[in-house]
């Protein structure tokens, strides 16, 4: 039986920051983000939706790693994701996750695109994690939306729902999949994300 593993989630989340460089671009770009999502602070609970075409890997990282973000740091955000199409919360996500300390139960089995209980520690609320689309009744409004990939990026339609839109994008490790490189492929993605998820929630940590 696969246990949730606080100290493994907590030591991967503080290490990715050490260990991945974020260029100043990219802090630039999450320093705006954080300054939107501190000023809306004042309306309490603030969501965050991460797109992605099939909400199966990026846009699935990012909810987690904003989910336990979001505790790490004591803050009221929500995180929640979807695509412009469904498909499946990917097996290779639910793994390198899982091998950093996550758990995964099902709650609701499928073979298409079964529904987890997504938990960092038996002490805490979990996530409910599958694939749906951007503008599914799990995902709460108003939200700011960040859409993690060109292709959604591009095609996700105007969403009256959110409070704003940012382009966040990051390499599919999907070009791995099958390969001798696939962990280490989807495990580097699991890093760079909640690297940035870090830097992100520190900073609406420091403007509140």
């Amino acid at each position: 039986m696969i246990n949730t593993n606080p100290k493994m989630v907590k030591d991967f989340f503080e290490t990715s920051q050490q260990n991945i460089v974020i260029d100043d671009t990219r802090k630039d770009l999450l320093v705006k983000i954080a300054n939107k999502i501190a000023a809306n602070y004042n309306n309490g609970i603030v969501n965050i939706n991460f797109i992605c075409t099939h909400n199966s890997r990026r846009s699935q990282l990012g909810q987690v790693w904003s989910f336990f973000a979001a505790d790490y740091f004591n803050l009221p955000i929500n995180a929640f994701s979807g695509g412009t199409e469904v498909t499946a919360f990917h097996r290779n996500t639910v793994k390198t996750l899982t091998e950093v300390g996550f758990k995964f139960d099902v709650v609701e089995f499928s073979h298409t695109n079964p529904k987890y209980n997504i938990s960092f520690d038996k002490n805490k609320p979990s996530l409910l994690g599958f694939s749906k689309i951007y503008d599914d009744h799990e995902n709460k409004t108003p939200y700011f939306v960040l859409t993690t990939c060109n292709n959604a990026d591009e095609n996700c339609p105007f969403i009256p729902e959110a409070l704003d839109r940012f382009h966040v994008p990051y390499i599919d490790p999907k070009h791995a999949d099958d390969t001798d490189l696939q962990d280490e492929t989807y495990l580097k993605t699991s890093e760079i994300i909640a690297a940035e998820m870090f830097y992100l929630f520190n900073e609406v940590k420091t403007l509140l």
